[in-house]
């Protein structure tokens, strides 16, 4: 297995974003490690996916639906490195950054 900042060589077998869990990993295409999962975004009722929240070593950042190129039981496969995926944000134009927003600020 690679250090904790490279993708495991067997990231497992795929799966559906309804059963992904907080605090998998995520990396990104080249295997570098970009945070890990704290919440999925999607609309239960309509059965869509649209998003991750995840926390990185900056902050949280939201990966739109777009942007994930894979779930798997212990990995996620995202397009972009950290730095480029956007924060949440309250007053943000994007939707699903203030819905993230709303998430993160939420009592848990």
């Amino acid at each position: 297995m690679a250090d904790s900042d490279q993708a495991p060589e067997d990231i497992g077998a795929p799966i559906a974003f309804q059963v992904l869990k907080d605090g998998t990993a995520v990396y990104d295409r080249a295997g570098d490690k970009v945070g890990d999962v704290v919440h999925v975004l999607a609309d239960d009722a309509d059965d869509i996916f649209h998003g991750l929240i995840v926390k990185t070593g900056a902050g949280h950042r939201y990966a739109s639906a777009d942007l994930v190129d894979g779930l798997f039981q212990h990995g996620v496969i995202v397009a972009e490195p950290a730095a480029k995926l956007p924060e949440p944000a309250e007053n943000a134009d994007e939707p699903f950054l203030k819905r993230a927003w709303d998430w993160l600020i939420e009592p848990k």
